[in-house]
């Protein structure tokens, strides 16, 4: 009899995927069976994630999921970006459409919280980066949009898991960006909330990565193939995931994982919150099965994005294949600071761009037709230079040399990227994963069914990730 298919959903701030994993003799095959288009959009000022339609595309994507597997599918698993929520009604349907990180709501409230709790005090407690994109900023933001600091909240991948199996959890690795769980207890941290004014009690409950949550539930319980379907919690940060995706030993390498957003760090054993470390803008969350991520987040292809959806709006659009070729034979006028304010905004950003190129003292690059390659380069050149202040910065913080850097997501299939990566932090580049976020999701759901109600490891999740790994 064949084995039953696995279903991973991962949740990008640009798409989102369902995958099928099916086994063909044995082996492994993991297929794309959907992919939705995603991004914030704006409503009445603010800026949110359109979650009716993203439940929508995850529905017709199960839907085929299901058709493609007569075997049946024994396991669903949810992944997707940290930080962003949903708040409940009583009845505990949604409240209203989430809020998107990028939104400045949070900038008064981060000014409000350092006030409160400094923000290095804050770092030593939770590990976390205080980032004003961070959860515990979100929720101090609430009030203002007439929202009850009592009302129950739910983490954005938890709550797919939640309209999956009727089960409110929050996962431990994506509860750890929250700002809001405690290092020492690896629980909420109770006095947090407290100085904040947030009320613990609407936050959810937390379980380690691997948890299975129970049966699917639903419309979609019905069909053949999920009538013995069960919805597993991951690694549901989908960083995470995707550095639980990475099938080699991780004790001399470095993580790049590239794309809307750059996270380089490490798998450390026990946390840095040195002034240090904060003032170089690293984080510790929470890695799968144990250990933790030590790494800086970096603004990344999201500026680039920007430009692109800009550009062709004005009728000058361009593949990103082209203009990666293009990028190549074009000199860069100036290395940007990828973690400006202004970059993190979204609209007009070849405007903010050439804002910042100015501040730095290099010259404007003029926004018409065929200068398109030259804002690309731009960018490249200043994340590899980024790339390499972090990994300088790491091995500095860690007390270790680095042999390796192993480079995963969506900006691996860029060789500009790359190449100019390896060149600026002197280190070898091992190509990973694009989607390494589906493999460590499907990974853990795959120890977790081994586990058998035990606690998922590192080294079986490993195990799980390289037969993955050898068979895409």
């Amino acid at each position: 009899m064949q084995q039953p298919a696995r279903v991973a959903i991962d949740l990008g701030a640009e798409s989102c995927r369902v995958s099928l994993l099916r086994w063909d003799g044995g082996q492994p095959a993991v297929q794309v069976i959907h992919r939705i288009s995603n991004g914030p959009v704006h409503r009445g000022g603010s800026l949110h994630w359109p979650i009716v339609s993203i439940l929508a595309g995850l529905e017709e994507g199960l839907r085929k999921a299901a058709a493609a597997a007569p075997e049946g599918i024994a396991s669903i698993g949810v992944d997707s970006w940290s930080v962003d929520y949903m708040r409940l009604a009583p009845d505990g349907s949604l409240l209203r459409e989430p809020f998107c990180y990028r939104d400045e709501r949070t900038i008064a409230s981060k000014e409000k919280a350092d006030a409160i709790i400094a923000p290095l005090a804050l770092f030593r407690r939770t590990g976390t980066l205080p980032h004003r994109i961070n959860t515990v900023y979100q929720l101090l933001a609430d009030p203002a949009a007439g929202i009850d600091v009592r009302a129950p909240w739910v983490m954005f991948p938890e709550y797919v898991l939640y309209w999956l199996s009727g089960r409110r959890v929050g996962e431990y690795t994506n509860a750890t960006h929250t700002g809001l769980v405690n290092l020492k207890t690896g629980d909420w941290d109770a006095d947090v909330f407290r100085e904040l004014g947030q009320a613990i009690e609407a936050a959810p409950p937390l379980v380690p990565t691997g948890t299975v949550l129970g049966p699917l539930r639903g419309p979609l319980a019905v069909l053949d193939a999920f009538k013995q379907t069960q919805i597993v919690a991951p690694a549901t940060h989908d960083t995470a995931s995707a550095i639980a995706g990475i099938p080699s030993e991780m004790a001399t390498t470095a993580y790049i994982s590239s794309g809307t957003w750059s996270l380089v760090g490490a798998v450390t054993a026990v946390p840095v919150t040195t002034q240090s470390a904060l003032d170089a803008g690293h984080t510790n969350i929470g890695a799968a099965g144990g250990n933790l991520l030590f790494h800086s987040l970096i603004n990344s292809m999201w500026v680039l994005k920007q430009c692109m959806d800009g550009w062709a709006a004005e009728g000058r659009p361009w593949p990103i294949e082209t203009l990666v070729q293009e990028a190549a034979v074009r000199s860069t006028t100036g290395v940007l600071d990828m973690d400006a304010e202004a970059l993190m905004l979204d609209s007009e950003m070849p405007r903010r761009i050439n804002g910042e190129l100015t501040r730095r003292g290099f010259d404007a690059i003029p926004d018409v037709a065929g200068n398109e390659p030259v804002f690309a380069r731009v960018i490249f050149e200043s994340l590899a230079v980024r790339y390499a202040a972090a990994l300088a910065n790491l091995e500095k913080m860690l007390g270790r040399k680095l042999e390796r850097i192993h480079m995963i997501g969506g900006a691996t299939r860029n060789k500009l990227l790359v190449g100019l990566t390896e060149q600026r932090a002197s280190l070898p580049v091992e190509i990973g994963q694009g989607e390494s976020s589906t493999v460590g999701n499907l990974a853990v759901q795959l120890a977790a069914s081994e586990a058998n109600g035990s606690a998922v490891t590192p080294e079986a999740i490993r195990r799980w990730a390289k037969l993955l790994c050898e068979h895409r």
